[in-house]
């Protein structure tokens, strides 16, 4: 089983920038778009080579500036809408087309969904070269502030007196200018001003490349990654942030392993999936599942397909800190989970005893290496449940290797949208001997 309406301009600054990285291409062109890419990107011609053009839309005629060529295509970003396909809405936040955050606020919900569905579908011909006998209805959610995991970037501006702290610019290179954003949780982005204003006043402003976020159900969390030792008015400082905002503040002096609470120095971060009355406990850099939403959906409709008998020993390969292990449990005779994060592992086997769960096994191996040999391979399972292939092509690569060569059949699949307003299409695939 794997898992896997209004014309409008992009920014001046943006335009200006990609100008100055591309000065070959001094005059706009103007182009029909015929198809979206699987970035989310405009499909369109201009003199016989493939555009692609980030903010457009099927069906419509736009003005564009080419950024960068290739020998197959070339790249371009939107300049201004002047027919505009009647898929096309107002995006809700006013720094769409700046902000990378997302690129898909101007096209509707619905059509995201379709939009992710062909994507598999052709995934799963052109590279896999196999169809599922049965396609699932996308599993979906609500397509704002459902972002509970991420990193903002940081960088403090001489010119504009203060840090700009969001996701990058579409072109990569800056921090974007924003005040607010619509796609992290509500408890995350009430927050944005706040660490702007607070990363301002720091001795270390220049020294702090990035803050990490994770909206645990008790406390939102925030990571402060300092290049630079912080002096005793900064720890203060955040201290202070902490406590009036109620949230939880770490530090990251080095590499992962050197991440510790401040304050509070004994916080615990925890999120439930009240289906399966399971609480999982998680370090802020932990992985989790970007969509909490989803992931409790993606639980129940992996063990609906997946069928776990009271008599099955059930093995789950890339377990994590038992996203699915857990709630297999509950109906499982046995289910083993390999993992080869070994932090992860220890906080799977941890959540497994804070649930008073008993019949799991856990084992630490890099799953990418070979592992017949190796205990827990060597047993026998009814099932298996593999949380990997993120990307449609490499899941339509492996349903292709899985039928062709192992002697699978594809039976069912499907997309969950894991990441509204982005281009990113998760799936969940059934396969059968």
């Amino acid at each position: 089983m794997c898992f896997n309406a209004r014309p409008f301009l992009f920014t001046e600054a943006s335009a200006v920038r990609q100008r100055r990285t591309s000065p070959q291409f001094a005059e706009p062109i103007e182009l029909e778009i015929h198809d979206l890419s699987h970035e989310g990107r405009g499909v369109g011609k201009h003199q016989g080579k493939t555009v692609f053009v980030t903010g457009a839309l099927p069906g419509e005629t736009v003005r564009a500036k080419r950024t960068e060529a290739h020998r197959q295509y070339d790249e371009a970003f939107l300049l201004e809408v002047l027919t505009a396909s009647p898929l096309r809405i107002q995006p809700q936040c006013p720094h769409f087309g700046q902000c990378a955050g997302c690129v898909l606020q101007h096209l509707d919900a619905a059509e995201q969904i379709k939009a992710k569905e062909r994507t598999l579908r052709e995934n799963f011909t052109r590279i896999g070269h196999v169809e599922p006998e049965t396609w699932l209805p996308a599993l979906t959610g609500t397509p704002f502030h459902y972002r509970r995991r991420g990193r903002f970037s940081v960088r403090h501006v001489g010119k504009k007196g203060r840090a700009l702290v969001g996701f990058r610019e579409l072109n990569g290179k800056f921090v974007a200018d924003i005040t607010e954003c619509h796609i992290v949780a509500p408890t995350i982005a009430r927050q944005l001003p706040k660490l702007s204003e607070l990363v301002s006043t720091l001795d270390a402003a220049d020294s702090i490349p990035q803050i990490e976020f994770a909206a645990a159900d008790n406390i939102p969390a925030f990571v402060f990654r300092h290049l630079n030792p912080l002096s005793d008015g900064d720890v203060q400082k955040l201290r202070d942030y902490a406590a009036r905002e109620k949230v939880a503040v770490y530090l990251q002096p080095k590499g992962i392993d050197s991440v510790h609470a401040l304050a509070p120095s004994d916080v615990e971060l925890y999120f439930r999936v009240p289906e399966f009355d399971l609480k999982f406990m998680f370090q802020p850099l932990d992985f989790i599942q970007i969509n909490g939403d989803i992931n409790a959906r993606m639980i129940r409709h992996a063990l609906d397909l997946l069928e776990p008998q009271p008599t099955d020993r059930i093995l789950d390969l890339f377990c994590g800190l038992g996203n699915f292990t857990l709630p297999l449990a509950r109906t499982a005779a046995t289910v083993v989970g390999v993992e080869g994060d070994a932090p992860l592992v220890d906080r799977a086997r941890q959540n497994a005893r804070l649930n008073g769960l008993t019949n799991t096994e856990f084992a630490v191996a890099d799953l990418i290496n070979e592992h017949r040999h190796a205990p827990w391979a060597n047993e026998r399972y009814d099932k298996i449940l593999l949380d990997v292939s993120c990307h449609p092509g490499s899941l339509a690569r492996d349903a292709g290797m899985l039928v062709r060569d192992h002697g699978f059949r594809l039976t069912r699949a499907g997309v969950m949208d894991m990441f509204p307003q982005t281009a990113h299409v998760e799936s969940i695939a059934v396969f059968d001997r």
